[in-house]
């Protein structure tokens, strides 16, 4: 039976996407590198030992701990020291193993260790394998504010692999099917409603923040999302960072539920509260179609059509906060914030508001 995921490599094309269901095949793309530094996500030191294992030319291994706590200007140049201690010179590769912290603090490390080596991206998550590695958006916060610093940098490419998923617990699982539906809202219509028929219903709906991410019952997903799900998405985002790489136009669409989401996130950590970035997505998105429709924007009964695939899901669907801060969200400017809304399925657009959220 032909397999839907091959190798599919084309150095032409800026978001570098390729995909097998083996892991080991990786190899096949770090032929005749001669100088490769791998930095890992202690969570996934066993992929990454596995990729070590396969190549001659590793000549650095680096763990590093990841949360949005660590996610700082501090533990990227900590990488770039142990680069520097490692001997790497301007011929290296530094391969990111791990989730969209991990690729994300790796790809800006790399763009600023002796102003820029490459790097590539192995996404130990679905979130990243359909999101946050794919596209060349590096980047640390600052302050508490999600990504304030950063560059887009693309990766030489993002190695999508479904068996490194068959560990992520649900709850991993459910953020990173929240980024694929953002996905699929924003170009495609009928892959939405394949997704939403077709993904696990995980049955237990994750509450926020009451609900710890240590406290989860379900370490591993019950059922495995759909190798073709995740290389559509993935050549979805691939194909708009292709026309609009440094999101002068068409890119921000890609920002879907993120306004709000960004929002959320940031009076999580401020109160302490645990809302992981994909939980804050699908918060947002609800949030998003609910101010479509009270312009008229959006089709009748869209935030009701979504919020009950989202439940289905397990997907959080309602906004535990009275009142967000938009005015420091990176995408500001001059006093308005951009949202984007969705239309129907397969349709969105953008509209610029004023901080009492008078359109534009």
């Amino acid at each position: 039976m032909a397999s839907e995921f091959s190798i599919s490599f084309n150095r032409n094309i800026q978001s570098r996407i390729c995909g097998s269901e083996n892991l080991r095949d990786v190899a096949a793309l770090l032929e005749g590198e001669r100088e490769i530094y791998v930095v890992y996500d202690e969570n996934a030191s066993h992929f990454a030992a596995e990729v070590v294992g396969l190549l001659d030319s590793v000549k650095g291994c680096f763990a590093i701990d990841t949360s949005e706590e660590l996610k700082t200007v501090e533990t990227a140049v900590l990488i770039c020291r142990r680069l520097m201690e490692a001997g790497a010179s301007r011929k290296a590769l530094v391969l990111a193993v791990g989730g969209g912290i991990t690729t994300d603090l790796t790809g800006f490390a790399a763009s600023i260790y002796k102003r820029g080596v490459r790097y590539a991206n192995i996404p130990t998550t679905l979130l990243a394998q359909v999101d946050a590695a794919v596209g060349g958006k590096t980047g640390v916060n600052l302050d508490d504010y999600k990504n304030m610093l950063g560059v887009i940098v693309q990766p030489q490419f993002t190695f999508l692999c479904p068996e490194v998923l068959r560990t992520l617990p649900v709850r991993e699982l459910r953020a990173g099917i929240a980024e694929m539906l953002k996905t699929f809202l924003i170009a495609d219509s009928a892959a939405y409603s394949e997704a939403v028929t077709t993904l696990p219903d995980t049955k237990t709906p994750v509450s926020v923040p009451e609900r710890s991410k240590n406290d989860c019952p379900d370490t591993k997903h019950p059922v495995s999302v759909p190798a073709g799900l995740i290389l559509k998405a993935a050549a979805i985002k691939a194909a708009i960072v292709e026309r609009d790489p440094y999101e002068a136009g068409e890119r921000a669409k890609l920002n879907l539920g993120h306004t709000f989401a960004h929002a959320i996130e940031h009076e999580a950590r401020m109160r302490g509260d645990d809302i992981v970035h994909g939980e804050a997505v699908a918060i947002g998105i609800i949030m998003a179609a609910e101010m479509a429709e009270r312009e008229g924007l959006a089709e009748n009964g869209l935030a009701a059509r979504l919020r009950a695939d989202f439940k289905r899901l397990g997907l959080p669907t309602e906004c535990p906060y009275e009142t967000l801060e938009f005015v420091k969200d990176k995408k500001a400017a001059d006093g308005k914030v951009t949202f984007i809304l969705p239309v129907r399925p397969g349709e969105v657009i953008m509209k610029a508001y004023d901080l009492h959220h008078n359109t534009e």
